[in-house]
């Protein structure tokens, strides 16, 4: 048996998330990508992701990985992939593994990137990839509040599912905000993610760049435990995974 290793950059827009449903009840990434190894290598596949991603979301390089018995060249077997896999999704690379390699159990972290476009009109062209803020927002003080987020800590406050995580502790490696133009950048690298965690996050920000919570205030919210202290969940469509470190 080959364990094969799939980097897969998809738009999120069109699907109920990464994750095969009960009987087919929504589409999905997985079951697009399931589907078509299946036709391809004529064999049950069943991929392995390195996590799940929430209806709307993005990625740009989420990585899977599947057991399979055939022989096909792996550069044969990309360009039979991409050439039947719709257009939102797509596999940059291929690569085999030892038998070992598990794509969520090896995975040490992953960034994910949220994106504003702030500015005063919206666009149609980036409309399903970037959350829309129209208001001015202090970046200043945006990045220093968020330096109370690095390190491990329970984040409980950002969590939209209170009771369903086993561990609500994670660490938080980095995270930084970048301005650019009209857009703003905030990337978070962590061993894990609670369900929405990096949404509630980028909402907290936002609520702090507006002005609506004081400094000090996301220091607080993450010692409270509390998600009703903490910002809003903003949309799916700004957040992207970027990259899962083996």
């Amino acid at each position: 048996m080959r364990n094969i290793r799939l980097e897969i950059e998809y738009d999120g827009s069109n699907y109920a998330g990464w994750q095969v449903q009960p009987k087919g009840r929504a589409k999905t990434i997985q079951a697009v990508i399931e589907k078509t190894l299946r036709k391809i290598l004529q064999e049950k596949i069943k991929l392995i992701a390195s996590g799940r991603t929430d209806a709307g979301v993005h990625a740009r390089a989420q990585v899977a990985n599947f057991f399979t018995r055939s022989g096909m060249k792996l550069s044969r077997l990309k360009i039979a992939l991409n050439g039947v896999l719709p257009e939102d999704i797509k596999v940059i690379r291929l690569g085999e593994e030892g038998p070992r390699f598990h794509s969520r159990f090896k995975a040490k972290a992953k960034v994910y990137r949220y994106t504003i476009l702030n500015r005063d009109y919206s666009s149609p062209l980036l409309r399903n990839t970037v959350y829309f803020y129209p208001h001015p927002l202090d970046i200043k003080l945006m990045r220093k509040e968020a330096l109370a987020l690095l390190g491990r800590h329970n984040f409980s406050a950002f969590c939209a599912a209170k009771g369903k995580e086993k561990n609500p502790v994670k660490t938080i490696k980095k995270l930084s905000i970048i301005k650019k133009k009209d857009f703003i950048y905030i990337d978070i690298e962590a061993d894990g993610f609670l369900y929405n965690m990096v949404r509630n996050i980028a909402g907290t920000l936002v609520e702090i760049g507006r002005g609506s919570l004081a400094s000090g205030s996301l220091r607080k919210i993450l010692l409270s435990h509390r998600r009703s202290l903490a910002g809003p969940t903003i949309p799916a469509k700004g957040l992207c995974l970027l990259k899962v470190k083996y």
